[in-house]
């Protein structure tokens, strides 16, 4: 619509002419974006982007749509036939126009502030949701549904948790296929890593070539979840490769952060240029032998996949590294070299063309998401690079966005200084994102300090978002001042889409520290806004992933494995503890000076100090489980800590 309309100068004096021509960053504002696409929706059925809104001068929508051609094709209407004729109706059928938008708003208000309380809440819930996700799982393919297919990560971290902690067969199945089967196709960036936003196929193969920061980091945590669980060193190593690739291409490495995306282009006039490549232009920088192997492991043929340019081949692994070797009778290792020589070479010469462009704008609730993953990766990885980069890039949002007069804010840091910074108030999702991402980096520390940021970040979006009065949490600060139009909206987000709802992660943020704090009304918060939504949550399927994840930390007991100690044996423990996925088990590296000097949450503080075994540690290590106030006794040995962990779960 950027190339066919809004610069063609004839279409932008029509619309200057009748309208004021607002453009809006939906990443910068997704506010805005979310009360307007669920205003297209309920004019023209759907939603997405581009969105197009016609709004009355005080913002009320009476017109909307996705895209319009410049004239009339594809079954819909020429763009400036459709602004021409709304600009006759404003002027000549006002009073129509009017009623339209009034209508419009109260299909918004009562969309978004819509709420089923259920006869209560149970597993059941759960159970339902993964039911639904298997219903719609493809066992051919993986993932769910048929084309277009998205990563849904949230439902993904749903059924790995499920399955290790009911041996449910049929979620681990829907799970591992659809990540070994995204990891395979071209959806996944088989050079550089990383994954790209979506699938146009079933198969995996022809991606959207944009990538996310909030796809990358759901993902990386699928990945290492399912690693944990299911100890598949595939999964291990795509988590790897996705952290390479948001190291080299997605991250401020001084200063710490992680960057919004990467086009999926470089002009209007390519699709996907970038990452893909014809037979010719892999046969020019690959040796004859090379090429043999890449074009069976990659699929690299005269006939590619993409429309505008049928030449141009997505690399998929459509083989094995094995069953190329059979295929060309050669050994194993001589593929794998031949494999990783052309891997390097291919890689080295996209590096040569034009790159697509790097958004490196710091979305607040985007890095907490990071910044969580890779603290899961470090831990569960035992890697210490991600957990430094990790805990850099909290230190600076807490450092630049929060204030706690001002509260917290949405956007961190813009492009190179190239635009003069605004201060936007963070949404509810910043919030609740960032708290986790605190409470992870107390559990990997030790750091009181980040706990008591957790804290602190709670009460602010208690304060600043809870609705005390039918329960659940407003996106927007409830006393944001007047706002106009659709924005005056009231919403609880409740779907995931495509980050995790606001309101089931701000239940599971206060969940997590209630375990910590021993505070009720946190629990009490939490337990209300998730009954706010019991009536109706099942008919989100797919796209309630988070809430079932919240639902099991209200009802399952927390589980918190608390290592004690430093060196080998303090790691091995740390290993036994990380093993198996559980959304209510917690695992706490401290060292016992921390513990001697009161430096712990309210809970533990009532328990671990009053340890005898707490003075003859020294040198040595233990774990103590805990639920709530009560700790089993300490495990000393691998044994005792795998028995004790399989028994709480």
């Amino acid at each position: 619509m950027d190339r066919e309309s809004y610069e063609d100068a004839s279409l932008a004096r029509t619309i200057n002419e009748h309208f004021v021509a607002i453009k809006v960053d939906r990443d910068e504002r997704p506010d805005v974006d979310a009360r307007y696409q669920a205003a297209v929706q309920a004019i023209a059925g759907q939603g997405g982007w581009p969105l197009t809104a016609v709004l009355t001068p005080d913002g009320r929508p009476f017109f909307g749509g996705t895209y319009f051609p410049r004239e009339d094709r594809y079954g819909r209407p020429g763009f400036e036939r459709v602004l021409l004729t709304l600009a006759n109706a404003w002027k000549t059928r006002r009073s129509e126009v009017l009623e339209s938008a009034a209508s419009v708003i109260a299909a918004i208000e009562h969309g978004e502030t819509f709420s089923a309380r259920g006869d209560g809440l149970s597993l059941g819930i759960v159970d339902k949701l993964v039911q639904s996700a298997i219903g719609q799982f493809d066992p051919h393919n993986g993932g769910f549904g048929s084309q277009p297919k998205f990563p849904h990560p949230s439902v993904l971290d749903l059924l790995i948790d499920v399955a290790a902690r009911t041996g449910n067969e049929a979620a681990k199945e829907a799970a591992t296929v659809t990540l070994r089967n995204m990891s395979r196709g071209g959806v996944y960036d088989q050079l550089a890593g990383g994954f790209h936003r979506y699938s146009v196929d079933e198969r995996w193969i022809v991606p959207h070539f944009e990538k996310m920061l909030y796809d990358n980091a759901g993902l990386l945590a699928n990945y290492v979840h399912a690693f944990q669980t299911f100890v598949e060193p595939e999964f291990a190593s795509v988590a790897e490769d996705i952290m390479r690739w948001m190291n080299e291409w997605l991250s401020d490495q001084q200063r710490g952060g992680f960057y919004a995306s990467q086009d999926a282009d470089i002009s209007l006039d390519d699709d996907g240029d970038y990452f893909t490549w014809t037979h010719e232009e892999a046969a020019a920088i690959l040796t004859p032998d090379e090429l043999r192997i890449a074009e069976l492991y990659y699929d690299i043929g005269d006939l590619g996949d993409m429309h505008h340019n049928p030449k141009k081949n997505v690399l998929y692994r459509n083989f094995t590294s094995e069953e190329v070797a059979a295929r060309l009778q050669r050994e194993p290792s001589e593929v794998n070299r031949g494999l990783s020589a052309a891997k390097q070479k291919l890689y080295a010469a996209r590096l040569q063309r034009p790159t697509p462009f790097i958004d490196k704008t710091i979305y607040t609730g985007w890095n907490a998401m990071a910044i969580s993953a890779w603290l899961d990766a470090a831990r569960v990885l035992d890697s210490e690079a991600p957990r430094t980069f990790a805990l850099l890039t909290l230190d600076r949002i807490l450092r630049e966005g929060w204030d706690p007069q001002l509260g917290l804010a949405h956007v961190i840091a813009y492009p190179d200084s190239e635009i003069a910074f605004r201060r936007i108030p963070a949404v509810l999702d910043d919030y609740a994102l960032l708290i986790h991402a605190c409470i992870d980096a107390w559990e990997t520390t030790g750091e009181i300090r980040y706990y008591d940021a957790a804290m602190q970040l709670a009460e602010a979006m208690v304060d600043r978002f809870h609705d005390p009065d039918h329960g659940g949490f407003f996106d927007t600060e409830k006393n944001a001042g007047d706002k106009l139009g659709a924005l005056s909206a009231r919403r609880k987000p409740m779907q995931d889409s495509p980050t995790p709802a606001g309101n089931s992660t701000a239940a599971a943020a206060l969940l997590r520290l209630e375990a910590l704090s021993g505070r009720a009304d946190f629990r009490s918060k939490a337990e209300d806004t998730l009954a706010a939504f019991a009536g109706v949550i099942e008919h989100y399927g797919l796209y309630a992933g988070s809430y079932g994840l919240a639902l099991q930390r209200l009802l399952l007991p927390p589980i918190q494995v608390v290592v004690l100690g430093a060196g080998p044996a303090a790691r091995q423990l740390t290993a036994i503890a990380n093993a198996r996925y559980a959304v209510n088990k917690a695992v706490i590296s401290l060292r016992i000076d921390q513990i001697k000097t009161g430096q712990l949450p309210p809970v533990l503080q009532e328990t671990l100090p009053h340890l005898p075994q707490l003075a003859n540690v020294g040198s040595g290590a233990l774990a103590v489980l805990c639920r709530g106030t009560s700790c089993l006794p300490p495990a000393t040995t691998a044994d005792a800590l795998i028995e004790q962990i399989n028994e709480a779960l």
